[in-house]
């Protein structure tokens, strides 16, 4: 299989296998007018297996939300064909509209226009809480 290389654009390599297509999915990049290349099942030396995206166009990524999907993500910017910058990811400590309350009686529930806001509370098990009312919420919810 052959993938063109990127001039200007962006390369989220290092994706645990499988997860690309969430990372597609909630960076909405099918609504974008540049190629996407989605490669999954990749040999990986690190990983064994991974999956890598490419995106024929530099724009703004989201993160946090790479970062609560697969903190061992890579991101590599992309000019005139040579890496400018590479970032290194890691559980965000806030997160912001990207995971919901599932409590109905926090206040997120009864007053749409609040902010979701969770809090990192527990690294190691990538446990998140609600700001407001502290409900847990764990990785798993965001993948349902």
């Amino acid at each position: 299989m052959k993938v063109d290389s990127i001039v200007n654009g962006i390369v989220l390599d290092h994706i645990k296998a499988g997860n690309s297509m969430r990372i597609y999915k909630y960076l909405d990049l099918e609504h974008l007018k540049c190629c996407v290349a989605v490669i999954r099942n990749v040999k990986s030396k690190k990983l064994g297996r991974k999956d890598v995206v490419k995106i024929d166009s530099i724009i703004d990524i989201d993160l946090d939300v790479l970062g609560y999907i697969d903190p061992n993500i890579t991101v590599n910017i992309i000019r005139d064909g040579v890496v400018v910058e590479k970032k290194h990811l890691e559980l965000p400590k806030k997160l912001i509209n990207v995971i919901t309350c599932k409590n109905p009686r926090c206040i997120t529930s009864t007053e749409q226009e609040i902010d979701q806001v969770f809090n990192l509370t527990d690294r190691e098990n990538c446990v998140y809480r609600c700001a407001y009312c502290e409900t847990k919420s764990d990785k798993e919810d965001f993948f349902l």
